[in-house]
């Protein structure tokens, strides 16, 4: 297999990044070392010294489709020019090159949360640990986008910004309780979306109003209170899960809700009671959402498993898989870029199905068999 496939997927997007280095300086080529991150990352490596080996096993591979008129950069380059890319314009290039291979979104659910690389913050100069939040396609498998949580603020914030910048018609938004903000619901609605947004008592009144009104509709069995209701049961590791969903679309029930007006478009109110059998016990907990989904019950229990996607396959597989959690890569603008590195490798993995195995397993592969790494860049 030849190699155009990697030179014409990472040219066409990333090349249009802007080189933050003095000339004078530039003894390696910014597209060069782009590329090395990309393929060393999804051959094993976790941080710039790994990348820097990977480059220097591979050169002779490597220089099949990069100029390298230096030879391979060294771990420090790799850290200074990562930490020196303005994350804005490299999450650009990211984002143009996740659309490229997607395909439509359309109809899908659109999970938003938040993970913090733990090992990133540095403290003796008074430095927090980056906090990202990504964007999550649950049919596609896709990291849709990403952004990083500014230190003076939290989510509430970062998130209508990472929202500006996603194609969401015909998409299902969900979030935890955190982000359960009118603005959020107003931007997902005039993207063309639908949000389904988890309610907790940090929502005070919203929270106490939607609890009430289950707790009287359930008293009288729902009767007059127009709803669908829907249930599964799955079998996995050792327990069984039931779950239940009861979604309210009654017009005068939700305007009971104190300050239902100020949530566009809000159609329906959502309980999903979730009980466990396991051989310790059974426990059982109710959640709560608002959505402007009128939608039976079933789709939206389907959407609000959805929703943990990005926790399982998303925040788990970058912890397990990538390490990302025991990373100490600190300087600048680096953590937040490496986590890019890091989505844009998850996201060829994820695509490819010519191996029915792991994360862990596919990034052994591709730095044992050049063929496969080739594969993974297949347009």
């Amino acid at each position: 297999m030849n190699t155009e496939g990697i030179q014409n997927n990472l040219n066409a997007y990333f090349t249009q990044l802007p080189d933050q280095r003095r000339k004078a300086g530039r003894r390696h080529k910014l597209i060069d070392i782009i590329t090395i991150a990309i393929c060393g990352i999804l051959c094993g490596a976790d941080d710039w010294s790994g990348i820097e080996e990977y480059g220097k096993a591979k050169e002779a591979w490597l220089r099949q489709f990069l100029e390298l008129p230096h030879g391979i950069p060294s771990h420090d380059t790799f850290g200074r020019v990562f930490s020196w890319i303005d994350p804005q314009a490299f999450e650009k290039c990211f984002i143009n090159w996740v659309r490229s291979v997607l395909g439509r979104t359309e109809g899908q659910v659109i999970a938003i949360d938040g993970k913090t690389l733990r090992r990133s913050h540095d403290h003796a100069n008074g430095k927090e640990a980056v906090h990202m939040v990504s964007a999550w396609a649950e049919k596609n498998r896709l990291v849709l986008a990403q952004i990083k949580v500014d230190e003076k603020s939290n989510e509430i914030t970062a998130i209508p910004e990472l929202v500006r910048v996603l194609e969401l018609e015909g998409c299902i938004v969900t979030t935890d309780a955190m982000v359960c903000q009118q603005d959020i619901a107003t931007l997902v609605i005039e993207k063309g979306g639908d949000y389904l947004l988890a309610v907790k008592e940090n929502q005070g009144q919203l929270y106490e109003d939607i609890t009430e009104l289950f707790d009287g509709a359930e008293e009288v069995d729902y009767f007059d209170v127009e709803h669908t209701d829907a249930k599964t049961t799955h079998k996995d590791h050792g327990r069984i899960e039931t779950r239940e969903c009861w979604a309210v679309t009654d017009p005068d029930f939700t305007h009971y809700l104190r300050g239902f007006k100020n949530w566009k478009n809000l159609r329906s109110m959502v309980k999903v009671t979730c009980q466990r059998h396991t051989v310790v016990g059974t426990t059982q907990e109710s959640r709560y959402f608002i959505s402007s989904l009128n939608a039976p019950a079933k789709q939206i229990l389907k959407a609000v498993r959805g929703h943990w996607s990005i926790e399982n396959s998303l925040h788990w597989v970058l912890d397990v898989a990538f390490r990302e959690d025991d990373c100490r890569v600190r300087k600048d603008h680096a953590p937040e870029n490496l986590a890019v590195l890091r989505h844009i490798a998850l996201n060829l993995l994820k695509q490819d199905r010519t191996i029915k195995r792991g994360i862990k397993i596919k990034r052994l592969t591709a730095a044992w068999d050049n063929d496969y790494l080739i594969h993974l860049f297949k347009d």
